[in-house]
């Protein structure tokens, strides 16, 4: 057959004409697939017709957008994906059955400026997601244009951003149940993203050498890279523990059981977010709410404090670049103090001796 539906997206049609394969989606009806399929293989038949030469072409956005999802679900990370996949379903209610060429740079800066009513950073994140969309697509030649070039972020307030202290993660870590202790505990000592410590398997711990593998999906090209990260004693005291309790059954270290929707049933896997009961502990513990990635910024502040060099905290966070780092890092250095001490007691000498001139005055 070939007009079908592919559930929830739409129709598409897909035929194989002297051994070369045309298809197109999304559209809205089965109508409009086979109607579509026609105008294709009349075109196909009859290159130089005038009819043709008058057919727009192009992809569909709708089409050109699940191009865009597909290869972001095979190259990065599932955070990533799930955060196209909410705001590209926001680009299609816009836009989906426009062809790329005719959408224009006035329309989408009319929806950029609506969504910087909710926020600068909100607005801006929505111009780097259309603009790597675009740019995915021209290099792809699914389409030839990008309609951000010449939209510009909007300017935001930058903030200094806040760390907990280790008081205060010993008091959020003390309040949680056994499991969350131990969650909590291997992203403190290892100071991985929360998607490493979801994907960790019993085969990337070696309790004997002490180490532990993190994969990210974060580097250039979208490759699963793996880094070697030494482990503590209270880190070897936890895995070693729960190595000993593991159910064999199940390869992760760390694993729930969960209702999916999607099967409706219930499935035992690794974690994909567990946020939400961060905000709790924070309330309870009486401390600054925060969640789990400022563990890392708060171990990197710590090795820094402590003269670890810059090159190996950016082995240890697993980051591609040195600037990256350097986000990580707010404590105040010696530097930066011996700096304003010289300062200061430059001042004050300053205004001895100008007191004394005119005490001899």
């Amino acid at each position: 057959m070939s007009v079908y539906l592919v559930k929830p997206k739409g129709w598409r049609y897909d035929f194989t004409l002297k051994g070369k394969r045309h298809t197109e989606a999304w559209f809205k009806t089965k109508q409009e697939a086979r109607q579509a399929e026609a105008r294709r293989r009349e075109a196909l038949k009859n290159p130089a017709t005038t009819w043709n030469q008058e057919t727009p072409t192009g992809m569909v956005f709708l089409a050109f957008v699940n191009a865009r999802l597909d290869h972001v679900k095979a190259y990065n990370s599932e955070r990533h994906y799930q955060e196209l996949l909410y705001m590209a379903r926001r680009w299609v209610r816009q836009w989906g059955n426009l062809r790329c060429e005719d959408l224009t740079t006035p329309m989408v800066e009319k929806f950029i400026l609506e969504r910087r009513k909710v926020s600068a950073f909100t607005a801006n994140k929505e111009i780097r997601y259309l603009r790597a969309a675009f740019n995915f697509g021209k290099k792809k030649k699914l389409t030839a244009v990008n309609p951000l070039d010449g939209i510009d972020f909007f300017p935001v307030e930058k903030r200094i951003k806040y760390v907990p202290s280790s008081v205060d993660i010993d008091k959020v870590i003390a309040l949680a149940d056994p499991e969350s202790q131990d969650y909590l505990w291997t992203i403190r000592e290892t100071m991985a993203r929360m998607s490493e410590i979801n994907r960790l398997t019993w085969d990337d711990v070696s309790l004997e050498d002490r180490y532990v593998v993190l994969y990210t999906r974060k580097k250039r090209g979208g490759h699963l890279t793996p880094r070697r990260i030494p482990m503590t004693d209270k880190l070897l005291e936890v895995f070693s523990r729960r190595f000993q309790e593991r159910d064999q059954s199940k390869p992760w270290v760390f694993w729930h059981r969960y209702w999916s929707r999607k099967d409706n049933e219930w499935r035992e896997g690794p974690y994909r977010d567990r946020k939400k009961f961060m905000k709790t502990l924070c309330r309870e513990a009486g401390v600054k709410y925060f969640r789990f990635h400022a563990l890392r910024h708060a171990g990197a502040s710590i090795m820094e404090n402590g003269n670890v060099s810059i090159g190996t905290i950016q082995k240890i966070l697993g980051h591609e670049n040195r600037t990256t780092t350097e986000i990580y890092l707010h404590t105040l250095g010696d530097a930066e103090r011996f700096a304003m001490l010289a300062y200061e007691q430059a001042r004050l000498n300053s205004h001895t001796d100008s007191h004394t001139q005119q005490k001899r005055a």
